[in-house]
């Protein structure tokens, strides 16, 4: 595959120091601390942001039959082509490709949460690149709306998931307003509004989160919410990152602070 993009300064971390924080760093999504060391191994290069290397370790496990390899690989595809990807072209190949990935995996595992987690993120991901709206109009969002609910049914827990559930209505809702999104896609702004609110309270200190939310509450609320989602871009934006996605987070919210 073509080589990816680096990134600018990859974090030292060891295997043992991401055991440690890994309640920390999978708070969001619950996903089980593996026991296995080559699977460990190649989550220590996610998080250090070395990308493209987590995705070979990653499907040279999934070859060997370990199928919970593949949240490493879609989780590491998805990341980097959201994140840092800079051809749209390629980025939302790669996004597409996540997303029929993580499509399997839900064959694979039925009862895995992130699999089905991971088939809604890089599907609504690409939805974002291609526009909305036409992503609804092929369907796109009802396949995200039904796998995010099926990961929180799964797993109640689940907060990336919630956030991720709360951002389809205000997306949805700021494309088509409120009574199309509500009539047509099921997607309705106090749904919304309840969702980023309960997944705040369990994972407060989610930057990703933080940042979905900000975004998220000014397209069901407009002028209302503004002071908040400033707040929320600040609290981001001075946050110290413990790893590579969260290097990418906060970078992104001072991004944005800088051009509002």
């Amino acid at each position: 595959m073509q080589h990816w993009q680096p990134l600018s300064s990859p974090l030292h971390l060891s295997s043992e120091q991401v055991r440690e924080l890994w309640p920390r760093l999978h708070r969001g999504d619950t996903e089980p601390c593996p026991q296995a060391e080559d699977l460990l191994q190649a989550w220590t290069l996610f998080h250090r942001g070395e990308f493209e290397a987590a995705v070979e370790r990653g499907l040279s496990l999934t070859a060997k039959g370990q199928h919970a390899a593949w949240t490493l690989v879609n989780r590491a595809t998805a990341v980097y082509a959201n994140y840092m990807e800079p051809q749209e072209s390629l980025r939302l190949s790669l996004l597409e490709q996540a997303a029929e990935q993580a499509r399997m995996h839900t064959e694979l595992q039925p009862d895995n949460p992130n699999a089905w987690y991971l088939w809604a993120y890089s599907l609504g991901r690409y939805a974002q690149g291609i526009s909305v709206a036409k992503a609804l109009a092929q369907g796109m969002g009802a396949r995200v709306r039904d796998a995010l609910e099926k990961t929180i049914a799964l797993n109640p827990a689940h907060s990336d998931a919630k956030f991720a559930l709360a951002t389809f209505h205000a997306e949805v809702i700021d494309k088509v307003g409120e009574l199309i999104a509500r009539m047509t896609h099921g997607a309705r702004k106090d749904l919304g509004l309840a969702l980023y609110a309960e997944a705040h309270a369990h994972n407060p200190s989610s930057l990703v989160g933080m940042l979905e939310m900000a975004k998220g509450l000014v397209m069901l609320e407009g002028d209302a919410q503004q002071a908040r989602a400033h707040t929320l871009y600040q609290q981001v934006s001075g946050a110290v990152a413990t790893d590579a996605l969260e290097h990418l987070v906060v970078a992104l919210a001072q991004a944005t602070l800088s051009d509002l």
